[in-house]
């Protein structure tokens, strides 16, 4: 794991991007993107972020390590439609090896207009839903987890 923890560390200097296409069926009688579907949008966006760092949720859960949502929010600035393409950047703007919160811009993927923004907020439990503190349950991660903090 320490080799791509340093591989990891290269892809800091770069932003994480997750492109996604609006589908159909996530339309609303508007014709635009329901608002809901946004919220699924900051997951798929929080879930390939944290594969592309080397800590996927696949990871976490076979080390016993669950990451609830505790809040999350969006603010909608104009409108996505189907068939447009969007880029999720999430970006982790807090962690303190007990709690995590990831923020997400949503940019159309032609003109770069921010369509959204928003934020969810986490912690970390074990499979019996007690907090885990990964500094000193699991270092690794935690320093993994600590050097994405957005700055």
């Amino acid at each position: 794991m320490n080799n791509s923890l340093n591989e990891n560390k290269e892809l800091k200097v770069m932003e994480i991007c997750y492109k996604r296409q609006a589908y159909y069926y996530e339309t609303d009688r508007m014709g635009v993107i329901h608002h809901s579907n946004y919220i699924r949008w900051f997951e798929e966006a929080r879930v390939y972020y944290l594969e592309q760092i080397g800590f996927g949720y696949d990871k976490m859960e076979d080390l016993g390590i669950l990451s609830p949502v505790l809040e999350v929010s969006c603010q909608y600035k104009s409108s996505v439609r189907f068939h447009e393409e969007v880029l999720i950047y999430p970006k982790i703007e807090f962690f303190n090896g007990l709690r995590m919160t990831i923020r997400y811009e949503v940019k159309d993927a032609n003109t770069d207009k921010v369509r959204a923004t928003g934020e969810s907020k986490h912690c970390f439990v074990d499979e019996k839903f007690k907090p885990i503190r990964m500094k000193k349950d699991f270092n690794e991660i935690y320093t993994i987890l600590s050097s994405y903090v957005a700055e």
